[in-house]
């Protein structure tokens, strides 16, 4: 909606999340009486510092504070340059990619950032191999050099088309050598790094003071001087703190009660804009191979006929999710919707007939684990849907369990969990990271998912080719495979929310293509 009187008050930036509404006048973060922090608000915490150790909400922080080779630019949806001047791939074969460094790049401690610390920060990752840390990402890397005091070459032992997007993930986050030891983690609450912002302080799942780095030398042009991300258990806490003034941006974390009372925008509300976007982030559901009842075929595919997958979207989230009937997600090169296609619309009856083929006759046991703050409140309501929903069917019996998320990724990583739900949001935005970190003998859910048509053919034939566009058939092929084996079972995609003050503008082109906030393109508006 649009208030004429009053510029904007709510907008709706989908897809491209495009420029706000021209008309609303802005100054330089030189030229504001206001150079005060702008408060952000997130339900999602870091769980480390150190970039080795991460593959989690932690790259939300890193994009900010440390610097990669790659980066994603406002509205861009392929890597460009940010610590490197230039990259590409010097081979038709996709298997040797060269940066050179931009001049004059250092560290917040004064220290160089050369092609050394380059092949140090990126080493470090494979050497450590942290238990949940993003060492995956680098399965087709062979060795690092640094020939020179700005040349970094990649050696791959297989070609991978996709290897940029790795290197732009925050996950390859460049540190300094003498602050990030080769072989262990760093300690500490305080950071090394060459991003548009230095971590002046912070509390762990608390607080984090983020303030301009005027060492940083890359694409980004910050338009504040410093930021304050506070960090909350509930969205409730989040949107009172929103209303109360004492943040003035919410970027991960509403819960539909909250999305749907703000998009009112009246009483209490009508000084605060939503911004919504298109989402890539999906919901889903592992099945453990090893469970005796969810490691069969004829269960899993019983549970894909029964979920209703609009109902959840409808009743628990107030329709401010979409339903997802393929792991890679709508607006993506290579989404379908095959498992639409393969079960049609919820049926009691055809669940039935699958189990009653595979002479399984009464009620199926079933423990479903989900996590208690992780992706927001709507979690538990979801689980408690699901729940409803095949028990009414009566081929099952749920019994739901949680736990909050450090012990619930330890628990699921040792294979403890028969059912239990996950949330994706993406590394990069391709189809590859929709499929890949899902499936091998190593993958990111710690239970091994063997589909050797899929990572012995379909995902390395596709990374040959640089034109993602091209490449179509092998991720369609490869869904196919997933809908039959129902090993992963999709529930639902998300959209991007972010709710703001009315004196704060550029948040509609603050969050990048994996959804990670860019603070510094966050500014105070100065006129109407």
């Amino acid at each position: 909606m649009f208030n004429r009187n009053r510029c904007l008050r709510r907008v709706a930036a989908i897809a491209s999340m495009s420029s706000l509404v021209a008309g609303c006048g802005i100054l330089s973060p030189d030229d504001s009486e206001d150079r005060a922090p702008i408060a952000v608000g997130t339900t999602s915490a870091p769980s480390t510092l150190d970039p080795a150790a991460s593959w989690d909400s932690s790259w939300e922080l890193f994009r900010n504070v440390y610097q990669t080779l790659l980066s994603y630019p406002n509205a861009a949806t392929a890597p460009r340059p940010d610590a490197a001047k230039e990259c590409a791939f010097t081979d038709d074969s996709n298997q040797v990619y060269r940066c050179e460094l931009r001049k004059g790049l250092t560290f917040s401690n004064g220290d160089a950032l050369d092609a050394r610390a380059v092949k140090h920060s990126i080493d470090r990752i494979k050497k450590i191999d942290a238990e949940g840390g993003p060492a995956g990402l680098l399965g087709s890397l062979d060795r690092v050099r640094a020939p020179s005091e700005r040349e970094v070459v990649f050696h791959l032992d297989k070609p991978d088309a996709t290897f940029p997007f790795v290197l732009a993930t925050p996950a390859m986050s460049i540190v300094a050598p003498s602050a990030y030891p080769a072989d262990a983690l760093r300690e500490g609450t305080s950071v090394v790094g060459s991003g548009p912002y230095t971590l002046r302080s912070y509390t762990e799942g608390t607080r984090a003071e983020l303030v301009r780095n005027d060492r940083y030398r890359g694409y980004a042009e910050p338009r504040n001087e410093a930021v304050t991300i506070e960090y909350f258990d509930t969205s409730d806490a989040m949107v009172k703190a929103l209303r109360a003034g004492r943040v003035q941006v919410t970027y991960r974390g509403l819960a539909a009660d909250d999305i749907i009372t703000l998009e009112g925008g009246t009483g209490k509300d009508e000084d605060l804009q939503l911004i919504e976007g298109s989402g890539t982030d999906i919901s889903y559901l592992v099945f453990n191979p090893e469970d005796p009842w969810a490691g069969r075929k004829p269960v899993r595919q019983a549970v894909a006929q029964v979920i209703d997958r609009a109902a959840i979207a409808h009743t628990v989230y107030q329709d401010t999710v979409d339903p997802l009937y393929s792991m890679v997600p709508n607006g993506l090169t290579g989404h379908t919707t095959g498992f639409f296609d393969e079960y049609g619309d919820p049926s009691v009856a055809e669940a039935r007939r699958i189990l009653t083929g595979a002479g399984i006759t009464e009620p199926v046991p079933l423990t479903l684990w989900y996590t208690t703050d992780r992706y927001g409140s709507g979690t538990a309501r979801e689980f408690q849907e699901i729940e409803r929903q095949l028990e009414k069917s009566g081929l099952f019996t749920v019994t739901l369990r949680s736990r909050p998320w450090k012990t619930y990724v330890t628990g699921y990583q040792k294979g403890e969990y028969p059912v239990f739900g996950r949330g994706w949001s993406p590394d990069f935005p391709d189809a590859d990271n929709f499929i890949a970190p899902f499936v091998g003998e190593q993958n990111a859910l710690g239970t091994p998912y063997r589909a050797p048509r899929i990572t012995g053919d379909l995902l390395p034939r596709s990374r040959r080719e640089t034109d993602r566009a091209g490449v179509v058939e092998e991720f369609e092929e490869a869904q196919e495979i997933l809908v039959s084996d129902a090993r992963l079972l999709p529930l639902w995609q998300g959209r991007q929310y972010v709710a703001t003050s009315e004196d704060i503008s550029g948040a509609e082109r603050s969050l990048d293509p994996s959804t990670i906030m860019m603070m510094w393109e966050l500014h105070r508006k100065t006129s109407w």
